[in-house]
């Protein structure tokens, strides 16, 4: 079967006689005219002589088909890579676009071997409707798939005296450029088929944004106005984001809304005027002529793809609107949807969290009309598509219904869109919540607010700006800033909220504090004004100097951010009744980093309903599944209660724990069948938000309490840093510091922490400055090759350099000499193996089985002993002679460095973590202190010891293959035996 069977609207049989010679004329004259030009230039450029004769071709196939076609050179711009050469328009609309190349390099990109046009092709994949030529030569592609059958002219434009092209394959070439212009966007079936239809135009448009900003052309401009008036912490890849999004959903939402055809990003934007100005305003911004014409391609690719969009049959789907922007960000671009936490709340958990709310509104607060009650205001300050919202207005128009009749519903929607907030952060969910919102409304017969529906584009964080903000800039802008006037005035003791509800979004925030560091976390880390105190010293405050400066680093995350904005805004900011309700991660329960969160929860709120969901991913193998699908953190339910009348007390606190499949546990939280355990009153407010397990496990010290510094493992986030010699480490190094500079950032591609345009300081020498990775000279040095402890018994080397390593975390490495022991233990369970591992050299952070974990480094450099002191004096005095902090870390390792200690206490390790028995019998705690110290010489090759004296074990002598153990080139043996009695491995080979 050929690739063009499939029939065409036209092919040039249809055509008449007249017609197709016309063409063919047109063709050989070209084929002539460039034979000539190429005879008589020296080309450095040789694909720049094709632009004007293929242009004229396609014009001329045009001709024949009786289409207006017209053609336009793309403008290229140094560092810019990303524009095919020519675009291609029917009736001033975007048809497609075409990349020629030098006569005999072919057309098809597939098989090109150079970096620039491998490059290129993985960009131009994204196009929908896109010809490769080198004028002999010619491939069509519809998104990166070969649409027909290549057509081979069969000539040397090389040689003036060549043959001309033969009828068949002319007329080949035409029935390709028939098909070609007759390209018109597939009209989306669903909307996941929408979003995965826009997501790799969104993409393009977003890589040549970039690619301008890099190069100071005219977006660099607009990137400043976007500092100003938006987000003024963005970067130049998060300009050119924010702008691909903005122009995608702005001019989604317009014809959603109903904009008429054709669409462009002016009559987008007169659509969205009424209701949605700010979307409206950006469009225009964004779409300003001298802008548009570094981005023609692809903003006409997408007022195209949208124009086609059948508002009514994507409506035909039940909440059309609820995962779009999740399917559309793992499309577009699934690094980012990971690192921003754009896993949105399942249906069925929301109805919870606003259900228990509302119940709690009515049966605590007394407010008989829960959501819809006047004096309820709530605000979602991470709203994502506006789930929660929807939900809380949905709910309240429901009630109404179901007790005052279908009347009432208008009157509620009317009452709660103007009480109900909503504060996003990212463009493409904003855009979403503002449609939802509005539809709900409307199709309750309700009205939204004069300016429209409260949802307001901002960094929930960040402090707000002064009512006269914009007062001194364009008119043009105005509107961008009065989007931010209304989200400080929100964000102000103005507005008074009683509900805080939501799902914030989870990432650790690893930057530093200061001036280059980017502001995240906002007023809540930073202060609200230069040289103020962050909201988060409360939590920070709390803490024991200990804890405080080995664990609080887990408190720079967002999801802690939003927790102590939420409860500022709620409960301190101003006095009276109030709920905040979350789902987040659950480490907060038990993390002794957490201390600080907890006091503050159990001072702010009278009643606390705590659900515990499990969902650990270490856990998935025994059945306990994540309520959120491709999330690997535990999560659980906070609802946390605030009466004015009872503060002051000690607060109810009630807690549940479900366990099981995601379907078990959305079939507990819709029934009202709730049993929870009420925790005793804790005469430490630090203490944890969990029940005792009820086993003598939960009296035993925690491991953290042994081990007052924590850390943990490196995190690479690139494989090939890490090599099995410390002579491939360094290979691997050479070839990144040989490549060319725009090869060498394409190989270092910037992650979170590892920037190759960035200096760095080093972590092997403190104070050095290490130069950018960009900048440096073939032959240059790594800052390091050192082993690392890349798995359980199993070292490795690395590029032990800060600038390929996402988080090196410099203290460990500090540390680590000949007598240290990296000891790591996952945070709340293990699946199989020792609860403790040892590792000679710094560990990556899945050291202990495959899986994140924590670092219990043996000491703390010039600091001595990582071990409790207080723990070394009780010793002491109960046993009446001196326990030195080393016997203690030998005992330790006895216990837990085999695998007896976690299979005997899995489920316990499961609840509580990893904890310690100390035994009062002096003469055992010595006897397992030697135990330990001969397990960590044994494993460690009699390199590490804990106790003073003894020896190490004898260690057998090394492995010997006695057969071959696989073939060369045959698979990896997938069965292996073993016979104890020989000590002998069989598999394919023998050793």
């Amino acid at each position: 079967m050929t690739l063009d069977a499939t029939p065409l609207p036209w092919r040039s049989a249809a055509l008449t006689e007249e017609q197709r010679s016309g063409f063919f004329s047109h063709l050989t004259n070209a084929i002539a005219g460039l034979r000539a030009n190429y005879a008589s230039f020296t080309i450095a450029q040789p694909e720049d002589q094709l632009k004007a004769p293929v242009g004229n071709v396609v014009q001329a196939a045009g001709v024949a088909a009786d289409l207006n076609i017209t053609y336009r050179t793309e403008v290229r711009i140094d560092g810019i890579a990303g524009r095919p050469d020519l675009g291609i328009e029917s009736d001033q609309l975007p048809v497609g676009s075409v990349e020629l190349k030098a006569p005999g390099l072919g057309a098809d990109p597939r098989r090109f071997r150079d970096k620039h046009s491998r490059d290129q092709w993985t960009r131009f994949q994204a196009i929908p409707n896109l010809i490769y030529t080198d004028g002999t030569q010619w491939s069509l592609f519809r998104s990166g798939v070969l649409a027909r059958s290549r057509v081979d002219l069969k000539v040397d434009l090389l040689d003036p005296t060549g043959v001309q092209a033969d009828e068949e394959s002319m007329t080949a070439l035409l029935d390709l450029l028939l098909d070609f212009l007759d390209w018109a966007p597939t009209v989306p079936s669903s909307p996941k088929a929408l979003a995965q239809a826009l997501a790799p135009v969104t993409r393009l448009l977003r890589n040549e944004v970039l690619a301008d900003v890099e190069a100071n052309g005219i977006l660099r401009k607009l990137m400043g106005e976007w500092q100003t008036t938006l987000f003024p912490d963005v970067d130049e890849a998060g300009f050119a984001d924010g702008y691909a999004q903005t122009f995608t959903y702005a001019l989604l939402l317009a014809r959603l809304e109903g904009a008429t055809s054709p669409l462009s990003a002016e009559s987008a934007a007169s659509e969205l005027d009424a209701d949605h100005a700010l979307l409206a305003q950006s469009l225009r911004v964004l779409g300003q002529p001298a802008v548009r014409t570094a981005i023609a391609l692809p903003a006409g690719l997408l007022e195209r793809l949208i124009d086609a969009v059948d508002a009514t049959r994507l409506g035909k789907h039940k909440d059309p609107w609820l995962y779009f922007y999740e399917d559309f960000l793992a499309a577009y671009d699934p690094v980012q949807r990971n690192n921003r936490g754009v896993y949105y709340t399942p249906i069925e958990l929301v109805r919870y969290m606003v259900g228990a709310t509302d119940r709690a509104l009515r049966d605590h607060l007394g407010r008989v009309d829960g959501f819809g009650d006047p004096s309820v205001v709530t605000l979602d300050p991470a709203a994502g598509t506006g789930t929660f919202p929807l939900a809380a207005l949905e709910l309240a128009v429901a009630n109404a219904t179901h007790w005052g009749g279908p009347g009432f519903a208008a009157e509620v929607a009317t009452q709660v869109a103007k009480n109900l907030y909503a504060f996003e952060f990212l463009v493409g969910p904003y855009a979403v919540t503002h449609l939802r919102l509005s539809r709900a409304v409307a199709e309750a017969g309700g009205s939204p607010p004069a300016k429209g529906v409260n949802v307001l584009l901002t960094d929930t964080l960040t402090e707000g700006v002064s009512s006269d903000a914009g007062a001194t800039i364009p008119i043009f802008e105005q509107r961008l800033v009065e989007e931010q006037i209304r989200a400080s005035v929100v964000k102000s003791a103005a507005t008074p909220v009683t509900v805080v509800i939501g799902n914030p979004p989870y990432d650790r925030d690893t930057t530093g504090s200061g001036a280059a560091a980017r502001r995240k976390g906002g007023m809540v880390r930073y202060g609200a004004t230069p040289g103020s105190t962050g909201l988060l010293s409360t939590f920070l405050d709390r803490l024991d100097t200990t804890t405080r400066a080995q664990q609080s680093l887990q408190l720079y995350n967002d999801f802690v951010y939003f927790w102590r904005w939420g409860i500022w805004k709620a409960t301190e900011q101003h006095l009276g009744n109030s709920i905040v309700c979350f789902v987040t991660a659950s480490s907060y329960l038990t993390g002794p980093a957490f201390g600080g969160l907890r006091a503050t929860l159990r001072e702010q709120f009278t009643h606390i309903w705590i659900t515990d969901l499990g969902g650990d991913s270490r856990a998935a193998a025994r059945g306990d599944e994540n309520v959120f699908e491709g999330i690997r953190t535990p999560v659980a339910v906070a609802l946390c209660v605030r009466r004015e009348d009872r503060v002051g007390q000690d607060p109810e606190i009630r807690f549940r724990s479900l366990r099981g499949s995601r379907a078990s546990k959305f079939e507990t939280l819709a029934s009202l069948d709730e049993e929870w355990t009420l925790l005793p009153a804790a005469p430490d407010p630090l203490a944890p938000l969990t029940p005792d397990s009820g086993t003598e496990y939960a009296t035993w010290t925690p491991i953290t309490d042994v081990f007052p510094w924590t850390a943990r493992g490196i995190q690479f986030s690139r494989s090939w840093p890490v090599a099995e010699t410390a002579e491939l480490a360094r290979k691997r190094w050479d070839m990144l510091v040989a490549a060319p500079k725009a090869e060498r950032l394409a190989l270092l591609k910037k992650s979170r922490d590892a920037d190759p345009v960035r200096e760095y300081g080093s972590f092997n020498t403190p104070g050095l400055r290490l130069p950018a990775i960009a900048n440096l000279t073939p032959g240059a040095e790594p800052d390091g090759v050192r082993r690392i402890g890349f798995r359980a018994f199993d070292e490795q080397w690395c590029v032990a350099d800060a600038r390929v390593i996402d988080m090196p975390r410099p203290a460990l490495w500090l540390t680590a000499d000949e007598e240290q022991v990296f000891f790591t233990t996952v945070d709340a369970e293990t699946t199989e193996g020792p609860a403790l591992i040892a590792h000679r050299a710094v560990p990556d952070l899945n050291g202990t089985n495959n899986r994140g974990g924590i670092v219990l480094p043996k000491r703390r450099g010039a600091k001595g002993a990582n071990v409790n002191p207080e723990l070394v004096k009780r010793l002491s005095e109960v046993y009446g002679s001196p326990v030195t902090p080393d016997e203690i870390i030998a005992y330790v390792f006895a216990l837990t460095g085999t695998a007896a200690f976690a299979e005997r206490l899995r489920e316990d390790i499961a609840h509580d973590g990893v904890r310690i028995p100390f035994t009062e019998d002096e003469a055992l705690f010595r006897r397992a202190a030697v135990a330990g110290d001969v397990l960590l010489r044994g494993l460690t090759g009699g390199t590490r010891k804990l106790l003073a004296g003894g020896s190490s074990p004898t260690l057998p002598a090394v492995a010997r293959a006695t057969a071959p153990i696989q073939p060369a080139g045959a698979a990896f043996p997938a069965e292996f035996s073993y016979q104890s009695s020989t000590e002998t491995v069989k598999s394919q080979g023998v050793v």
